[in-house]
């Protein structure tokens, strides 16, 4: 038994119409709420997170209600047409909801980082006037508890020790290059930037957004309402492959699912990056350029993929190779990787370790996305505010984990295949946690140094994670059977988006209370916790293909 490639990536296309958002979404939403409403850490990841909890509700109920479904397009085809269409057209809202204050924030982070002007004087929202000394000052005096204005720490390593030292490099931001144009400095690059942007977004939630909440109200309504409508259609799409593959083919079809849904991604990073080289406010812009992107990928869906017919297709192999996706499990897989068959006396006692194992694996989805969600719903805010990139480049680096992560998808779908779903998830989770650990040490300050070492180390936590997420939900719809893969779906979603409703308020309070590297410490705890629970499953890990059919053999002999 094989897995057809081309049938698998032609399903995934409805895959792919979910990345194309979602990665733009994740990328591109926390710098606009950033930019526009200068939102603190916690704030910001408390909108995010209340955007997940509406998912975490709807996407078991419309895996469900797929599952009951029945037209003459199949049980899923229906969710993702109208799905998308009404996403399409309520996401272009957004950024226009948010337009006006975005307009006046970044006027008035202008105004406040320009300290070079002569005569400089601010006014904060308490009416104190500050000279540029003396908000120099000000961030470095905040700066003995607040390393977001201010990382003494960070400067003390690199020989800067007092307000004066701080002053002489803060004073004098710019120099003139050989090409006659005049740039910040290195240090002041280093050293301050990162600190007075962080302060212009407070004020711009101060000073602008206090007194315009009605965009921000606007801006949640508009973003709910295309959520409710995304979440409409996300899992009957996930659960297409499944309802289209035999449960031993699955890992290897899920890689596939996600190297297409990495191509919706893809096209999502080029969007957003080449709109942010051209213009560093167009938001409009990449909105309206996502949703006829995820129209086209639905029409090419569409075009491909017959639901019905590819169901029927996937029984008569089924059928053929003497299995059914109807089954319970069969088998079940120890602590130490061995395989143990159960008699059928044994039946009861086995449906029970198998809900204890669907428990555990649930909980280990759960606290790997808290950690990995924690560091992907802030990713673009760290490497703009902390390590000081531009946005453009900002999204450069996420696009190379995308690259990366395609290339990954094939042989980690192989990986399951030799070792098992379970072992390849722990091995997936310790990189992770490796990887974390070292931004944490070594990548996690402004300069080229880190920045190059953070795009090393984060591409290994991705790689790691790809394979986490490449296994974990076939693990989840093994313990299903074909009638209610859209159910599982739906639990293995709950899982994810409770997750992605908790972590971004939790990593936003540490982030503003100890400062943005450790964020990476509480994601490596979360991802640790993850290992030791998948290291307690015993049931959902994948079973070799049955072998070849009589009549193949004997035509082998020949």
């Amino acid at each position: 038994m094989k897995l057809n490639y081309a049938k698998t990536i032609k399903v995934g296309l409805a895959f792919a119409v979910i990345m194309v958002f979602w990665s733009a979404y994740d990328f591109v939403v926390p710098l606009l709420l950033e930019n526009a409403y200068g939102l603190s850490n916690s704030l910001r990841g408390l909108i995010m997170g209340l955007d997940n909890l509406l998912s975490l509700f709807l996407l078991p109920l419309f895996g469900k209600i797929s599952d009951k479904t029945k037209t003459k397009w199949g049980r899923r085809t229906p969710y993702i047409f109208l799905g998308t269409i009404v996403s399409v057209i309520l996401m272009v809202f957004v950024p226009v909801t948010a337009n006006s204050s975005l307009k006046q924030g970044m006027d008035l982070r202008e105004k406040i980082t320009n300290t070079e002007v002569a005569g400089y004087l601010y006014t904060d929202h308490n009416n104190i006037v500050y000279t540029n000394e003396d908000l120099y000052t000000m961030l470095y005096n905040e700066g003995a508890t607040n390393s977001d204005f201010c990382d003494r720490t960070y400067l003390a390593n690199n020989g800067i020790n007092s307000l004066e030292e701080y002053l002489q490099v803060a004073l004098n931001p710019t120099e003139v290059n050989e090409d006659g144009d005049t740039v910040q400095t290195a240090d002041y690059k280093k050293f301050v930037n990162t600190g007075i942007n962080n302060y212009a977004s407070t004020q711009v939630f101060e000073k602008v957004t206090k007194n315009n909440m009605g965009s921000l109200v606007a801006y949640m309504v508009i973003l709910l309402l295309v959520l409710i409508a995304m979440a409409t259609f996300r899992s009957p799409a996930v659960a297409l492959m499944p309802d289209v593959t035999p449960k031993p083919l699955r890992s290897q079809a899920n890689a596939m699912i996600n190297l297409v849904g990495g191509l919706g991604a893809a096209i999502a990073f080029v969007i957003y990056t080449v709109t942010f080289m051209i213009n560093p406010t167009g938001y409009i812009a990449i909105f309206i350029a996502v949703a006829a992107s995820m129209l086209i990928l639905m029409g090419l869906f569409l075009m491909f993929v017959k639901e019905p017919k590819l169901v029927k297709e996937c029984e008569a192999l089924c059928a053929e190779y003497g299995i059914s996706n109807d089954d319970i499990e069969e088998k079940t897989v120890d602590a130490s990787g061995e395989t143990v068959v159960f008699t059928d006396e044994e039946t009861k006692k086995k449906k029970k370790a198998m809900f204890i194992s669907f428990v555990l694996i649930l909980a280990s989805i759960f606290m790997w996305f808290m950690g990995y969600n924690a560091v992907s719903s802030n990713l673009s805010i760290f490497t703009t505010k902390t390590l000081n990139l531009s946005p453009g480049i900002s999204g450069i680096v996420s696009g190379i984990s995308m690259g990366i992560s395609a290339i990954a998808f094939i042989p980690v779908g192989m990986l399951a295949v030799k070792i098992g779903r379970r072992k390849s998830i722990m091995l997936g989770f310790a990189l992770a946690v490796l990887s974390f650990f070292l931004i944490f040490f070594f990548a996690s300050n402004a300069g080229p140094a880190s920045m190059y070492l953070f795009i090393i180390f984060y591409l290994i936590a991705g790689f790691g994670l790809i394979i986490a997420n490449v296994n974990t939900f076939p693990m989840v719809v093994e313990l299903s059977s074909a009638g209610d893969v859209g159910k599982y779906t739906g639990f293995y979603y709950t899982a994810t988006m409770s997750a992605q409703a908790i972590t971004p308020f939790i990593a936003g309070l540490i982030m503003d209370k100890w400062g943005a590297k450790n964020l990476f410490i509480y994601s490596a705890a979360c991802v640790l916790v993850s290992i030791v629970l998948m290291f307690l499953v015993k049931h959902g890990d994948s079973k070799a293909p049955p072998p070849k059919k009589k009549i193949e053999l004997l035509a082998a002999d020949d």
